[in-house]
């Protein structure tokens, strides 16, 4: 295939990304419906943290579709690598937690600590991503931050994982031998109970990147197979549809599992562990490898303009969808409510408030932060991450840098 005829951006793929913060936002805030929803149906939308391992998977993908023909362990190579990784996560990261923090020392609420009497140290371990290897820690800050050290632990990784495989193959392998690293390390280090550094085997599985390694090499064969085989293939199968079924079949699965004492879902369960992170992320590739080869009326969806615009800005969506932003929306939509019943008293008149329902503020939360997310994408995250791009930060700036990772998630 000649390098013309291999596209650098897809953006059914930075469609999807929307989608993946949607389903993590679903996940967070189903309980609102729980007086209306059977059981069953409450369990299964709880599940829709599948979000996260779609962008796992997108992950692994993209960084190796774009870097595994072309990477070179050297210093520049890896500086200019790393430049493009901070300047792609780092920003608005480090901005928003910040910010966690702040509202933390105005309102001293517990949500941003989790009771951690020694908030300054807790912010340094929020900024370095550290926090995400402690079971006491790793939801503090902005709580569905620790996804971010699995990805830079996956980022840190793989050009290694990259070199091992070209040169000694069986990419299966390394996985594997991280997964045993981890039952290791909580082998030592569970007794000790040092803040929960690597404290028990459902967190390490479930929240870092040595349990969740699974999904970013699956991601990763994907990528090689299209490098080796291209887009174009000749068999009818809907890879699309089939892939989309199977993961909400994944979702069920958890959440018919019942839920272990100490912890909110059935992923959390042993059946759930190994569905989310082995049998969920194959189907999140065969939904990927369908987008990529087919041409449907869900992928013409996913690449619209305006859902390509939520894709870019939901790495944001994600980060303010849950914690210190999202809650002073719902203050906010508590203070109108009892401003509007006030004036309702003053005119002796009984009426509905517009902010009454917590499905309604619900809906109104989720415009309004996607809202924001878009203005601090085109303000605040596109500018600097262009800038740190075209900056001297770390390496010298080349002229014309071909990384345009504007449709992954890392």
């Amino acid at each position: 295939m000649s390098k013309k005829a291999i596209p650098n951006y897809f953006p059914a793929l930075t469609g999807v990304r929307a989608l993946a913060a949607y389903l993590v936002f679903v996940s967070h805030y189903s309980y609102v419906f729980n007086d209306v929803l059977p059981p069953l149906a409450q369990r299964f939308f709880g599940e829709f943290h599948i979000g996260v391992s779609i962008f796992f998977v997108l992950s692994g993908f993209l960084i190796t579709y774009r870097y595994y023909n072309n990477f070179h362990l050297t210093a520049d190579w890896f500086k200019r690598y790393l430049k493009n990784r901070v300047a792609r996560i780092y920003p608005m990261y480090a901005l928003l937690t910040i910010g966690a923090f702040v509202y933390y020392f105005i309102t001293k609420d517990q949500s941003i600590t989790k009771g951690y009497q020694n908030p300054v140290w807790l912010l340094v371990l929020n900024i370095t991503f550290v926090r995400g290897f402690f079971y006491q820690f790793w939801d503090t800050g902005i709580a569905q931050g620790w996804s971010l050290t699995v990805e830079e632990c996956f980022y840190f990784s793989a050009p290694l994982i990259f070199f091992i495989t070209k040169k000694y193959g069986r990419l299966y392998i390394q996985p594997i031998v991280l997964t045993a690293f981890a039952v290791a390390m909580v082998l030592v280090f569970g007794p000790i109970n040092w803040h929960g550094f690597f404290g028990n085997f459902p967190f390490i599985m479930l929240f870092t990147f040595f349990g969740r390694c699974f999904e970013f090499f699956v991601g990763v064969q994907l990528a090689r197979i299209i490098l080796n085989k291209g887009f174009h293939r000749t068999n009818k199968v809907r890879f699309t549809y089939l892939g989309f079924g199977l993961i909400f079949l994944c979702v069920l699965v958890m959440a018919l599992q019942p839920i272990p004492k100490g912890w909110s879902a059935g992923v959390e369960s042993t059946v759930g562990i190994i569905t989310n992170n082995y049998f969920l992320c194959v189907s999140v590739a065969l939904f990927f490898y369908g987008l990529l080869t087919e041409t449907t009326g869900l992928k013409k969806v996913l690449a619209n303009p305006f859902v390509e615009l939520l894709g870019k800005s939901s790495y944001i969506f994600y980060l303010i969808h849950l914690g210190w932003m999202a809650n002073l929306i719902h203050k906010a939509f508590d203070l109108l409510n009892n401003t509007i019943f006030k004036l309702y008293d003053n005119w002796d008149v009984d009426w509905h408030s517009p902010f009454e329902s917590d499905k309604l503020n619900l809906l109104y939360a989720f415009v309004l932060l996607n809202a924001i997310a878009i203005l601090l994408f085109k303000t605040i995250e596109e500018p600097l991450n262009h800038y740190i791009r075209h900056s001297n930060f770390l390496i010298k700036n080349q002229p014309r840098n071909p990384d345009n990772d504007s449709a992954a998630i890392e």
